[in-house]
C-alpha cells in the first residue's frame, strides 16, 4: 500500500511542469493577412494562384534547370543544414534520455592488504596447521590481506518532479524543426543564387556579343572618316570623335570576358564542384531565360506560412518559452535514486551464488538553500532570451512582407520600363529600314546608315539589359515568396 501510494505520487507531481506553456507565436502582420492580397500586386501580369514550388522549371532552360538540381543536391550548403539536423536529433535523443533509468552493469575484483587490523586471513585460504592446532596465516601476523569479487548492476534515476527536463526536451524538438527550417531556407537561397548567376551569365555574354558588333560597325564609320579625311571633306575633330567613340567601346567590352569567367566559377561552386569544371557545359552564347507571361504570387498569409526564415523565427521562440521552465525547474527541490545490485564474496564462486545477493537503495534529496540570485539570474537570463526572440519572429514577419512587397514593385516597373524600351528599339529598327532605302538611292551616305545602325545597337543593348533584369526581378519575387525548398524525405522525430 505504501509503495503504490508513493508511486501515485510521484505520478501526479510529474505529470506538473514549471510555466509557461508556448501559446503560439505573436500575431504580426495581421492587416495583410486580412487584406488577402499585396499592396504592390498591380501589375496584370501577376496574380493570386497558387506559386510554383520548383519556379525555375517555368523559365524553361534546361541548363538552367540541371544546375538547380545540381545545387540542391551536391552544395555544400546544403551538406551543413542537414549535418546540423542531424546534430539536433542527436541532442533530442539525448534529452528524452534523460528522463529514463540508466543501468549499468559493473565487474569488481578488490586485492588490499590491511597492515595492523589483526583480523586474520580473509582470502579464503587455509595454512598448515602449527603447534597450537590454529590455522596459520598467509600474510604476516601484523596484517591481513582481502581478496573481493563482485558482479552486479548500478541503476540511478531522477524522477522529472517539475517538469524541467521534459521542458528541455521541449525546447531540444523545436530546435530540431528550427533545423530544418534553417534546411529550407537555404535551399531557396541556393536556387535563387544558382538561377540570378546563370541569368547574369547569359547577359554578360549576350552583352559581350552587341558590344563587339557595335565595335565592328565603328570601326567601318571610322575607316570611312578616315578616307574622307584624306580627300579632304571631313575635319580631323570629326575623326577624333570618332577614335574616342571606339576607344571607349573597346574598354567596355575588355571586362565582360572576366564577368563571364567569374560567373561561371559562382556556378560551379554553387553546385559543389571547382572553379572552371561548368566552362564546357556553359560553353556558347543562349539566350537570357525570360519569365512566364503570368506570374502566380499566392496571398500575404500563404507567404508567411511558406517562407523558412519565419518558421526559424517561430520555432526559435517555441525553444526560448520552453528554456524558461526549465531554468524555473533547476531552482526547485529535487530528488535522485541510485541502487546497487550484486553477487561477490572472498571467493570467485561467490559471484554465482544466489546467496550471496546484496542490495542497495539510496534515495538522495536535493533543495537549494543559498544560492546569491543565481536561480532567479538563469531565469531573467531565459525570459530575456525569449523577448529577444520574439522580437526576431516579429521582424521576420515584417521582412517577409517588405522583400514580397519590393520585389513586386521591382518586377512591375521593370515591366514598364522593358515595354518602353522594345518600342524604342522598334522605332531605331524602323529609322535603320527608311535610312537604308535612301543609302541605297543615293540620298544617304554609309557613314550615315552605320551612325543610325549603331544606334538601333544601342537600343537592342538596352532591351537585352532589361530583360535580364526582368527576370532577375521575377528570381527574387520567387526567393522573397519563400519559394525553392521541399519537404524533407524524412520528417522530424517527434
Amino acid at each position: 500500500m505504501r509503495r503504490a501510494t508513493i508511486l501515485l505520487l510521484s505520478a501526479s507531481v510529474a505529470a506538473c511542469s514549471t510555466g509557461p506553456d508556448y501559446a503560439g507565436p505573436p500575431e504580426v502582420g495581421s492587416t495583410a493577412i486580412a487584406r488577402g492580397t499585396f499592396v504592390r500586386a498591380g501589375d496584370p501580369a501577376l496574380n493570386t494562384g497558387a506559386a510554383v514550388a520548383r519556379w525555375w522549371e517555368t523559365l524553361g532552360d534546361p541548363v538552367l534547370t540541371g544546375l538547380v538540381d545540381d545545387a540542391l543536391s551536391q552544395s555544400p550548403d546544403i551538406s551543413i543544414a542537414q549535418a546540423r539536423i542531424r546534430e539536433a536529433r542527436a541532442k533530442l535523443q539525448q534529452g528524452r534520455a534523460q528522463l529514463l533509468p540508466t543501468l549499468a552493469g559493473t565487474g569488481m575484483f578488490v586485492h588490499a592488504r590491511l597492515p595492523g587490523t589483526g583480523l586474520g586471513s580473509l582470502t579464503g585460504g587455509t595454512g598448515g596447521e602449527g603447534q597450537d592446532g590454529g590455522a596459520q596465516q598467509d600474510e604476516p601476523s601484523d596484517g591481513s590481506s582481502l581478496n573481493f569479487y563482485n558482479i552486479g548492476a548500478n541503476v540511478s534515476w531522477e524522477p522529472d518532479l517539475f517538469g524541467g527536463r521534459r521542458r528541455e526536451v521541449e525546447a531540444a524538438q523545436a530546435n530540431l524543426d528550427q533545423r530544418f527550417a534553417e534546411l529550407a531556407d537555404a535551399q531557396v537561397s541556393l536556387s535563387a543564387q544558382v538561377a540570378q548567376s546563370y541569368v547574369n551569365l547569359r547577359d554578360v555574354e549576350e552583352r559581350a556579343r552587341l558590344n563587339a558588333r557595335s565595335s565592328e560597325l565603328q570601326r567601318r564609320s571610322l575607316e570611312l572618316m578616315r578616307q574622307r579625311l584624306a580627300a579632304g571633306t571631313a575635319s580631323r575633330l570629326q575623326v577624333q570623335r570618332l577614335e574616342t567613340e571606339l576607344a571607349s567601346t573597346d574598354a567596355q567590352n575588355i571586362p565582360l570576358d572576366a564577368q563571364i569567367a567569374l560567373y561561371r566559377d559562382a556556378l560551379a561552386v554553387l553546385t559543389g564542384r571547382t572553379p572552371g569544371e561548368l566552362d564546357a557545359q556553359l560553353a556558347g552564347v543562349a539566350p537570357v531565360p525570360l519569365p512566364p507571361a503570368a506570374v502566380p504570387i499566392g496571398d500575404p498569409a500563404t507567404l508567411l506560412s511558406r517562407r523558412p526564415d519565419v518558421r526559424t523565427g517561430e520555432r526559435a521562440l517555441a525553444a526560448g518559452t520552453a528554456q524558461i521552465g526549465a531554468a524555473k525547474a533547476r531552482a526547485l527541490p529535487g530528488i535522485k535514486f541510485s541502487g546497487i545490485l550484486g553477487l561477490g564474496g572472498t571467493e570467485p564462486g561467490d559471484v554465482l551464488d544466489p546467496g550471496n545477493l546484496a542490495a542497495l537503495l539510496m534515495p538522495q534529496l536535493s533543495f537549494p538553500v543559498i544560492d546569491f540570485g543565481r536561480s532567479r539570474g538563469a531565469v531573467q537570463e531565459a525570459e530575456a532570451q525569449r523577448d529577444a526572440a520574439e522580437g526576431q519572429y516579429r521582424k521576420a514577419v515584417l521582412s517577409a512582407l517588405q522583400d514580397a512587397e519590393d520585389s513586386l514593385a521591382r518586377f512591375g516597373a521593370t515591366r514598364q520600363q522593358l515595354a518602353q524600351l522594345i518600342q524604342a528599339e522598334r522605332s531605331a529598327a524602323g529609322a535603320a529600314r527608311l535610312n537604308r532605302q535612301r543609302f541605297e538611292a543615293g540620298t544617304s551616305t554609309l557613314i550615315d546608315q552605320l551612325d543610325i545602325e549603331r544606334q538601333q545597337l544601342s537600343s537592342s543593348i538596352a532591351v537585352a539589359q532589361a530583360k535580364a533584369q526582368l527576370t532577375i526581378d521575377y528570381i527574387a519575387i520567387q526567393k522573397a515568396l519563400g519559394l525553392g525548398w521541399s519537404e524533407p524525405a524524412e520528417p522530424a522525430t517527434r
